[in-house]
């Protein structure tokens, strides 16, 4: 006779996601399925699917909680008074340290195909995140002109630059001994306006 698990700790949603996201930290994406987090947390193997669907809504879970963690890393520190350019050193040192703490689910962010784009929970996740980047990209010294382009190329510019940083991070090509030494402050200096 089949014996249906029973769960009783309370939101059972946010238990699978953070089984999930302890799953993907320990075994990467391979090792990551609906049947391995109903286990991790101890209900049915249906369970998951009536929360998330299929692999795809789990997957845009753990996508929408990575945004919300990134978006909390990087303000980490903050007050309501800390200086914008304080805030830029936080935010930046904050998006390549939650890079190199979990890079499968900082692979499962930005991966193509892989999460439901039009969900409005992961939508709202990455908004935070790009008001972040909005914020610290704000004064930056990149035109003379404080129009609308100026401005988003500013921030397409800090996005481009932490990001591709915290990508080589991941994948250890700073291998020189000078270049381990360098963190993402001291690549770009020029942030302080």
């Amino acid at each position: 006779m089949l014996v249906e698990k029973s769960y009783h700790h309370g939101n059972l949603k946010q238990a699978l996601v953070k089984a999930s996201l302890d799953i993907l930290h320990k075994y990467g994406s391979t090792g990551l399925s609906l049947r391995k987090c109903a286990d991790a947390v101890g209900v049915s193997h249906t369970a998951p699917k009536n929360h998330f669907g299929n692999m795809a809504g789990l997957l845009t879970a753990l996508a929408s909680a990575g945004y919300a963690m990134l978006a909390d890393t990087m303000r980490d520190g903050w007050a309501e008074d800390t200086p914008r350019p304080e805030r830029r050193d936080l935010a930046l040192q904050g998006y390549v340290s939650f890079a190199v703490d979990h890079p499968d689910l900082f692979e499962l962010m930005f991966a193509r195909g892989r999460t439901k784009s039009d969900d409005l929970e992961l939508m709202g996740n990455v908004v935070a995140c790009f008001a972040v980047l909005a914020d610290i990209a704000q004064d930056l010294p990149l035109g003379h002109a404080s129009d609308e382009l100026t401005a988003t190329r500013a921030q397409m510019f800090i996005w481009s630059a932490v990001h591709g940083y915290a990508q080589l991070c991941i994948a250890g090509r700073f291998k020189k001994d000078e270049m381990k030494r360098l963190t993402i402050l001291d690549i770009l200096p020029q942030m302080k306006p």
